[in-house]
């Protein structure tokens, strides 16, 4: 099989996955820039509804800030401090009635796991239980160690329509692979 062949098919299957928009690789907060402007100018072009294109660009910007605070898989700057680079992927698409966007990334095993249990309370939640969680949580002082993913999760719960998908991987090592899905 070709090259062209290969990514035909790729190609192919992320079409059949109603992928709009698709980013792998090393994300910072100026590619965040640049792809969340890539995708308002797709959703604009295609007459999207403010309001809708306004709730996935809010959730797509809320994963990807994710991926830059949490990946596992960061590029190091020379001097040894962390830089703002780190490894994920974020994909946007359509099924039949709604949008989504999933994100995944390379976690620290143990923080995989009670990132996951976080989720767990949100997906229970419903819609009234959410915004209220969400104002308790605007009032309290951040979490020690926190770097800002309680509000943006719950952000993003608040924003989903349906309840949040999420899963994590173990990879026997330490870390495991997290995956979020937000359906708008």
């Amino acid at each position: 099989m070709s090259i062209a062949n290969d990514y035909l098919d790729f190609h192919q299957r992320m079409f059949a996955h109603g992928v709009i928009f698709s980013f792998v690789g090393y994300v910072s907060e100026s590619i965040l820039f640049s792809l969340g402007e890539a995708l308002k100018q797709k959703m604009r072009l295609e007459a999207r509804d403010a309001n809708v294109t306004k709730r996935v660009f809010s959730v797509f910007v809320e994963q990807v800030q994710n991926i830059i605070r949490y990946s596992d898989e960061r590029l190091e700057a020379e001097t040894g401090r962390p830089a703002e680079m780190s490894s994920g992927m974020v994909t946007v698409g359509c099924d039949e009635a709604h949008f989504f966007v999933v994100c995944g990334n390379m976690v620290k095993h143990d923080e995989g796991v009670s990132l996951c249990r976080r989720l767990e309370t949100l997906a229970a939640m419903d819609p009234a239980a959410i915004k209220s969680h969400y104002r308790e949580k605007l009032r309290e002082p951040a979490e020690a160690g926190s770097r800002g993913a309680s509000i943006g999760l719950i952000e993003i719960a608040r924003r989903s329509t349906r309840p949040i998908e999420f899963g994590l991987a173990d990879l026997g090592d330490g870390r495991a692979f997290f995956c979020l899905k937000a359906y708008i």
